[in-house]
C-alpha cells in the first residue's frame, strides 16, 4: 500500500475511533438515565449501572501497559486490541435491545459492562496506535482529528437520539452505536502495524525512568489545573443559561450544539496553527485564550452575545484540548507509549473530579459569575510551569 494511503487508512481510523466514542459517551452521559428510567428502575439501580460500568475505565493504564509489553498472537501491539475492543463493544450495543431492564437486569448490565471495557481497550491501544505512527509534524493533526471528530459526534447523535428517543425507538440508538462500530472496525482491520517493533520501541523497565523527568511532571501538574478550570467551568455553562439569563433548557439545548460544533472547529484548526506557531506558542496561546473567554463569559449578561461566547468557548475547549494532547505524544516514552498517554489522561481526569464539587460549591455561595471568573483565574495558575517545562525541555 503506498505510503499516502497508509497515512490516509491510519487517520481516518483515528477520527472514526473517536467519533463512535463520542457517540457512546453521549449515550452514557445524557440517555442511559433516560433509558433506564423508560423501564422505571429506580435512580439508585440506575446509579449502580452507572458506577460499575466506569470500573472498566479504571483498568486503562493496565490496558495500555499489557499493550505495550505483549505482542497478541504475533500479530502486533495495537491493532489486534483495537479490534477485540471494537468487536465486544459493537457486540455489546447490538445485543443490548435484546435485554428488558426491568425483566433481565444482569444481562443489561453485562451487555453495558462489555461495551464500556470494549471501549477502554481501543481507546487506548488507538492512542498508542497514534503515537507509535505518527510523526511529530502530524500530532497536532492527528489530535485535532480526534477532538473534533469526538465534538462533532457528540452533536450529530445527541440530536438523533433524542429523536429516537423521543418516539420511543431506542433500540435504533443501540443499532446506531453498533453500525457507527463495523464501520469502524472496517479501517481497523485495513490499517498497516508492523508486527515486530523497532528496537527503541521494544517494553523496557528503563522506560519508567521518564517519570521522574522534570518536564513531564510539571507537564502532568498543568494536565491537572486545566481540565479543573475548564471542565469545570464548561460543566456550569447550560445552568447558568437556564438559571442566571433565563434561558428555556429547549434553546439551553441548542447553545450546547454551538459548543460542540465550536470544539470541534477548535480541533481541526489546532493542528495546522500548532505546526506552524510551535509547540510553546500554541500552548500558551490556549491557556490565554480559554481564560480569556472564560472571563468574558463572566461578564456576558445577552442572551444573543452568548451565542458567540459559546463558540468561542467551545473553539478555545477543543484547541486547548488538541494542543495539549499532541504535547502528551511527544512526551509518551515509545517504549511504553500507550501506559504513559493513559496516565497523562488519568491525571486530567483527577483535575476534572476536583473541579466539579469546586465549581457547585463557588455557585453556591457566589454565584455564577464570580465563579467562571475564577476559573479564568486558575488557567493562569499554569502559565509559569508552561514556560518552565519548556525550559527544562530546552536544557535536556
Amino acid at each position: 500500500m503506498p505510503a499516502s494511503r497508509v497515512r490516509f487508512v491510519r487517520f481516518a481510523l483515528f477520527a472514526s475511533v473517536y467519533f463512535v466514542e463520542g457517540a457512546v459517551l453521549t449515550y452514557f452521559s445524557a440517555f442511559n438515565v433516560l433509558y433506564l428510567r423508560s423501564f422505571d428502575l429506580s435512580f439508585s439501580l440506575i446509579g449502580l449501572v452507572g458506577g460499575i460500568t466506569l470500573l472498566p475505565f479504571v483498568l486503562k493504564i493496565l490496558i495500555g501497559l499489557l499493550s505495550d509489553r505483549v505482542n497478541l498472537f504475533g500479530q502486533g501491539h495495537r491493532k489486534p486490541y483495537i479490534l477485540i475492543g471494537l468487536i465486544l463493544q459493537t457486540l455489546a450495543f447490538a445485543l443490548v435491545p435484546q435485554f428488558n431492564p426491568s425483566l433481565q437486569f444482569g444481562g443489561y448490565l453485562t451487555m453495558m459492562i462489555l461495551a464500556a471495557l470494549g471501549m477502554s481497550t481501543y481507546d487506548t491501544t488507538t492512542d498508542g496506535l497514534s503515537i507509535d505512527t505518527t510523526p511529530e509534524s502530524d500530532r497536532g493533526l492527528v489530535q485535532g482529528l480526534m477532538v473534533g471528530g469526538r465534538a462533532l459526534s457528540a452533536v450529530i447523535t445527541a440530536a438523533l437520539m433524542g429523536m429516537f428517543s423521543e418516539s420511543g425507538q431506542w433500540s435504533l440508538i443501540f443499532y446506531t452505536i453498533a453500525a457507527l462500530g463495523v464501520l469502524t472496525l472496517i479501517l481497523a482491520f485495513a490499517v498497516e502495524e508492523k508486527k515486530e517493533r523497532s528496537p527503541e520501541m521494544k517494553f523496557s523497565k528503563a522506560a519508567f525512568g521518564t517519570f521522574k523527568d522534570k518536564a513531564f511532571l510539571l507537564f502532568l501538574a498543568i494536565g491537572v489545573i486545566y481540565p479543573l478550570a475548564l471542565y469545570s467551568a464548561q460543566g456550569m455553562v447550560g445552568a447558568y443559561l437556564n438559571e442566571g439569563l433565563k434561558i428555556s433548557l429547549g434553546m439551553v439545548g441548542l447553545y450546547t450544539s454551538v459548543f460542540g460544533i465550536g470544539t470541534a472547529l477548535g480541533g481541526l484548526l489546532g493542528g495546522p496553527l500548532m505546526r506552524r506557531v510551535g509547540e510553546r506558542s500554541s500552548l500558551l496561546t490556549a491557556l490565554l485564550l480559554t481564560s480569556a473567554v472564560t472571563f468574558v463569559l463572566a461578564l456576558t449578561n445577552s442572551a444573543v452575545l452568548m451565542w458567540g461566547i459559546v463558540f468561542l468557548f467551545g473553539i478555545a475547549f477543543g484547541y486547548y484540548e488538541t494542543v495539549y494532547f499532541a504535547l502528551g505524544m511527544a512526551f509518551s516514552d515509545p517504549r511504553i507509549a500507550a501506559f504513559m498517554f493513559s496516565v497523562i489522561m488519568a491525571v486530567g481526569n483527577l483535575g476534572i473530579a476536583g473541579g466539579q464539587p469546586l465549581a457547585g460549591s463557588l455557585v453556591d455561595s457566589l454565584g455564577f459569575q464570580p465563579m467562571f471568573m475564577i476559573f479564568a483565574a486558575i488557567h493562569l495558575l499554569a502559565l509559569p510551569l508552561v514556560v518552565a517545562v519548556f525550559r527544562l525541555r530546552k536544557g535536556a
